[in-house]
């Protein structure tokens, strides 16, 4: 079973006290630029933001390109991003080359975007359930080919898991078994564990995903997935998005919500 998820996550920082007397800090990711000038606002909630280094999911561009600064000068940290390949593009081709390919141009485009040594880059895998040959074949050369050089590596995944023959798995179990090594940005906007679209959400911890090695747990997505948010639709706008608090609601403001116990995930400052 496979799917994708949907589009994207002070002043003041909105920093809760998590159960585990750690403070926990929130963030926000989209695929599109919020704008220069919503910067300072989304900053009065979240500490960071995601960050892309090349095309967004269904984007056919960066609109976060060269925006490091912008964003680095409005006070938030970072969670570095680069959108890996489907399953449709691996199949039947050298998936692991495909992975060393990716992973260089993922360097590349982070030393062009100053981003520092040792910030961490995370791999979007979009789609969940166990990974099939192909796709372990992928991220682990580029998990290798980003350990190779002055970064760290990371991978978003999904936490939910689905059927696999009797039993279940999701992709954040299968690469943490797999590469345990790699960072997690785990998603799970499934009610409960998630609490909705709500910033800040007293005792929130990435590792109420049930991973307790997640470093990021992103808990609410735009739109809102209706089988699994139920009950607590409340907590979304009438059009099933997820929007900041004190915010308009528009097309430049929806996103998806994110906690960490780092204000700055990626080391990206």
């Amino acid at each position: 079973m496979k799917w994708v998820r949907g589009t994207i996550g002070c002043v003041l920082v909105i920093a809760a006290a998590s159960g585990f007397g750690q403070r926990t800090y929130f963030g926000f990711d989209k695929n599109g630029y919020p704008g220069d000038d919503l910067l300072p606002a989304l900053h009065r909630t979240f500490s960071y933001t995601g960050y892309w280094l090349n095309n967004p999911p269904g984007m056919s561009n960066n609109p976060w390109a060269g925006k490091r600064g912008v964003v680095r000068a409005a006070g938030l940290g970072f969670l570095i991003l680069f959108n890996g390949r489907l399953d449709a593009q691996l199949k039947d081709q050298d998936a692991a080359e495909l992975g060393r390919e990716d992973a260089s141009a993922a360097i590349a485009t982070a030393k062009q975007e100053r981003f520092p040594a040792g910030a961490s880059i995370f791999l979007d895998q979009e789609e969940g359930g166990g990974l099939l040959p192909e796709q372990a074949d992928y991220i682990g050369a580029w998990i290798a080919a980003i350990g190779r050089s002055e970064y760290r590596f990371g991978v978003y995944c999904s936490g939910i898991a689905v059927p696999s023959g009797s039993k279940t798995i999701s992709t954040a179990q299968d690469i943490e078994a797999r590469f345990p090594e790699a960072k997690l940005w785990v998603w799970n906007d499934r009610c409960p564990p998630a609490p909705g679209c709500v910033a800040p959400a007293k005792g929130l911890d990435p590792s109420n995903t049930g991973f307790g090695r997640a470093l990021v747990w992103q808990y609410a997505q735009s739109p809102r997935r209706s089988e699994d948010t139920a009950t607590c639709q409340q907590t979304y706008a009438a059009d099933g998005l997820c929007y900041p608090p004190e915010l308009q609601h528009t097309g430049r403001t929806y996103i998806d919500m994110n906690v960490s116990r780092s204000a700055d995930p990626s080391h990206g400052r």
